[in-house]
Order: C-alpha cells, then sequence, then structure tokens
C-alpha cells in the first residue's frame, strides 16, 4: 500500500524533505497560490495547524502555478505567505498538480481520492487530508474552508489525551 511516507518534495531553498518527517501525524495536503482569492483561507489553515500541532496534525503547502496564480518564485512566496498570511506550516516548492509533470505526492493523491468532476485538480486549494497511517482519507473542494475540517481533522486525530 502506498503512503505519504513513500514521497520526498523539495523545499523552498531547494532542499529535498523526506515526506517519512510526518509519519504518524494526520496532515492535510494543499495546493495552495498566492494570489489566489482562496488564499484567504490561509490564516484559517494556519490556525488549524497551531490548534492540533501538539496532537499530532500539520498542514503541509504545495504551491502551484498551474491556474496561473503563483507567479512569485519559491523562497519568494514563502516569505510572502509567512509574512501577509503568518504561514508557518511547512511550504514546499511549486510543483504541478496536473497533466505530464504532475508531482508524484498528487498523482497518488489524486488516484486515492477522486473529486467531484474526477481524479484531476480542478483549482487551487483542493485539500486532501492523510491519517496516521498515511493513506488518503478525504479530498476537500477549494471552496471548503479550513473551519469546515474541523470534525473530519478530530476524527482522525482520535481522541485527546
Amino acid at each position: 500500500m502506498t503512503r505519504l511516507a513513500d514521497f520526498s518534495a523539495r523545499a523552498p531553498d531547494g532542499s529535498d524533505i523526506d515526506l517519512t518527517a510526518y509519519d504518524g501525524q494526520v496532515v492535510l495536503v494543499v495546493n495552495t497560490a498566492s494570489q489566489c482569492g482562496y488564499a484567504a483561507q490561509l490564516p484559517g489553515l494556519q490556525r488549524l495547524h497551531e490548534r492540533y500541532v501538539d496532537r499530532g496534525f500539520t498542514v503541509l503547502g504545495f504551491p502551484s502555478d498551474q491556474f496561473r496564480q503563483e507567479p512569485l518564485g519559491d523562497e519568494e512566496m514563502q516569505a510572502v505567505c509567512e509574512r501577509n498570511f503568518g504561514v508557518s506550516f511547512p511550504m514546499f516548492s511549486k510543483v504541478a498538480v496536473n497533466g505530464r509533470e504532475t508531482h508524484p505526492l498528487f498523482r497518488w493523491l489524486r488516484s486515492e481520492r477522486k473529486g467531484l468532476l474526477g481524479a484531476r485538480i480542478n483549482w487551487n486549494y483542493t485539500k486532501f487530508l492523510v491519517g496516521r497511517d498515511g493513506a488518503v482519507i478525504a479530498r476537500f473542494a477549494p471552496t471548503t474552508e479550513p473551519d469546515a475540517m474541523v470534525e473530519d481533522i478530530e476524527r482522525a486525530l482520535g481522541p485527546a489525551g
């Protein structure tokens, strides 16, 4: 069975990050774009990250320019997300989420949970919830606000203790 820990991704500084670092955690993978109208969700995603980080939860941001809404370079994009939106959760280098150049992580996520219109990601801020076992639990539409995912995140985290 393929799991989140089977993948790696590039950080904005160009270093490779092995996603085994998130093994055993509940993870929300989000394709982001700083110029997208849904970027207004970034503070809410940050609040989720802060609220549940001590229980083994993290948000992972993967910028994409496939919808022409992330014109910034990787390090500049990370700085904008930190400065303008208060983001401290991990951000990665830009990736393709559709097409021949799709990052392997997104190829897997899309195959595990199809959306309303199939596997293709139709817009920025599509979100995938991954359980502690590394399997995809749910896919959320770009319009899904961070607060609307609380119940699913809490269920995935299990009882607070």
